[in-house]
């Protein structure tokens, strides 16, 4: 059984796909037995994205602001607060984020994106929660905040869909945190990405989709969905020298370690 640690489920562009419940067919299908579908926008998202989940016993989700949403006014409205108590609302929220940094786009202001990442991470440590990572082009800032916030503290995470430097992975590492691969680990040209999975510890691993994104090859450039993390896992037990099934079966391990609010049903 493999986990799809990080997709978004309600995304428009899975609509073409037959929604929800097919993809989720499709998933099983494919001895996918869960998958974490993550909020981007809480003011308007979270609602619609718990409906969908709950019925779902194999589907969990997240509460966080985006990067990019960070300067929104609905979503800089949602005080520390709001956002402890809506993490603690709902059992099948299991997660904060996806919360971070992106000054690639810089959709919202650094000064927004950094604050909100700030509480994110305080409520991480409030919660009890795992923290999402969305990190581009600010490594060292995502670093610097998760040190200066984490620090003596129990915060635990996951550096989502990683394609940063080796530098910054091994100080993830060196916080605790995860590694999710995502399809961008199966590109032909990621390989100072395909060489840090080959020396990131087995138990401090996870596999991701980023459905609709990021498809792995041999389907780049199509719709994403959870049923496609087989190709990501495939790549990575091969770059690791190992079967398959036990590297389905650890990180599988490492997502309930890490998401420990999350449950299966007996």
């Amino acid at each position: 059984m493999l986990i799809d640690s990080h997709c978004h489920l309600n995304h428009e562009r899975l609509l073409h796909l037959g929604g929800p419940r097919q993809i989720i067919a499709n998933a099983c299908a494919a001895n996918i037995g869960g998958m974490l579908s993550i909020c981007c926008r809480i003011s308007d998202e979270l609602p619609q994205l718990l409906e969908m989940v709950r019925p779902l016993p194999q589907v969990w989700c997240t509460v966080a602001t985006h990067p990019h949403e960070a300067s929104d006014p609905a979503e800089k409205a949602i005080s520390y607060d709001d956002l402890v108590r809506l993490a603690r609302s709902d059992q099948k929220i299991v997660g904060i984020g996806e919360s971070g940094l992106d000054y690639y786009y810089k959709l919202a202001t650094v000064e927004d994106q950094q604050e909100s990442f700030r509480k994110h991470i305080r409520v991480c440590i409030e919660t009890g929660l795992p923290l999402i990572v969305h990190a581009r082009d600010a490594d060292d800032d995502i670093i610097r905040i998760i040190r200066e916030e984490g620090a003596g503290t129990d915060l635990k995470g996951v550096m989502h869909c990683f394609s940063s430097s080796r530098k910054m992975g091994e100080e993830a590492l060196a916080c605790g945190f995860y590694i999710s691969f995502s399809g961008i680990v199966t590109f032909k040209k990621s390989l100072e990405l395909q060489e840090f999975c080959r020396d990131v510890p087995l138990e401090r691993i996870l596999v991701e989709t980023d459905a609709p994104y990021l498809a792995p090859e041999p389907y780049r450039g199509k719709i994403n969905e959870p049923a496609l993390a087989v190709h990501t896992a495939v790549k990575m037990a091969e770059l690791k020298g190992m079967d398959y099934d036990l590297l389905a079966a650890q990180t599988t391990k490492n997502f309930f370690t890490l998401f420990d609010r999350a449950r299966l049903p007996s």
